[in-house]
């Protein structure tokens, strides 16, 4: 979530949001510019020994990967890779998770057993890999009943209607309720949600601050809160004064049901 604490950009991207549900004008525009350069290189390739015959047919311009650096998610980036190597270490017989990226359910496969959780209906053959339909405000388990899980950057989400699901002011807070509740004495919560000053951004997510989160989840003890701060850097054992500042960073946080 871009924040540039200048009234006249905040409202510009405002707009920017507003119109880019119909058409993104910023990859028109990159478009535009970047066709020429498509063009030349299919002359150019066209010319060369031992190059293959372009059908238009066959054509398929991809004009905005052309850049100097590569460019990824650095939320889900470290957060993802925070949490597999919490639960690699501590390696359970069975993990559960709710609606993180699939392929980070995909992956934890190749190390557990593991079973995804989701909203929508998924249809997936993997060893290793059990789906179950269920809605987060309601999981389909018993109290106290699993003892390894994950729910990363979902439960922001809850009850916006984003994806379908109800609107519920108290969406996020009952989603933790619920992880909370399913988690057996002793097991582990690997969680995380945008942080900082909190606000609604409608219907995309909510920030809440690190204090929210973890009243929450009180009847869970805190075992580490890390992030992935304002300046996209991931830090380890961050202070919650750092993050109850940010603007829109990315809480990790551990917790254990003791």
């Amino acid at each position: 979530m871009r924040k540039f604490n200048n009234p006249i950009k905040d409202f510009g991207y405002l707009i920017y949001r507003w119109i880019t549900p119909f058409f993104d004008p910023l990859m028109t525009i990159s478009s535009l510019s970047n066709f020429p350069t498509y063009f030349k290189d299919i002359i150019t390739y066209s010319k060369m020994k031992g190059s293959e015959p372009i059908n238009l047919m066959n054509t398929y311009p991809i004009l905005y990967e052309k850049s100097s650096g590569t460019p990824f998610d650095v939320h889900y980036f470290y957060q993802d890779i925070w949490a597999f190597k919490k639960i690699y270490k501590n390696r359970p017989k069975e993990h559960f998770d709710v609606a993180s990226k699939l392929i980070f359910a995909g992956l934890l496969s190749a190390i557990t057993k593991i079973t995804y959780v989701d909203y929508h209906p998924l249809k997936i053959k993997l060893k290793n890999f059990t789906f179950k339909q269920g809605d987060i405000v309601s999981l389909p388990f018993k109290r106290n009943s699993i003892s390894s899980l994950s729910c990363l950057n979902v439960a922001e989400h809850i009850g916006l209607g984003r994806y379908g699901d109800k609107l519920d002011p108290y969406g996020t807070k009952k989603a933790c309720r619920e992880l909370a509740r399913i988690l057996v004495k002793g097991g582990n919560l690997y969680f995380s949600v945008p942080v900082g000053k909190p606000r609604l951004v409608f219907n995309a997510h909510r920030v809440h601050s690190p204090a929210q989160i973890i009243n929450y989840f009180k009847s869970l003890t805190l075992v580490e809160t890390s992030a992935v701060t304002d300046e996209l850097e991931f830090e380890e054992n961050i202070t919650l004064e750092k993050l109850e500042n940010s603007t829109y960073a990315c809480g990790l946080f551990h917790f254990k049901k003791v």
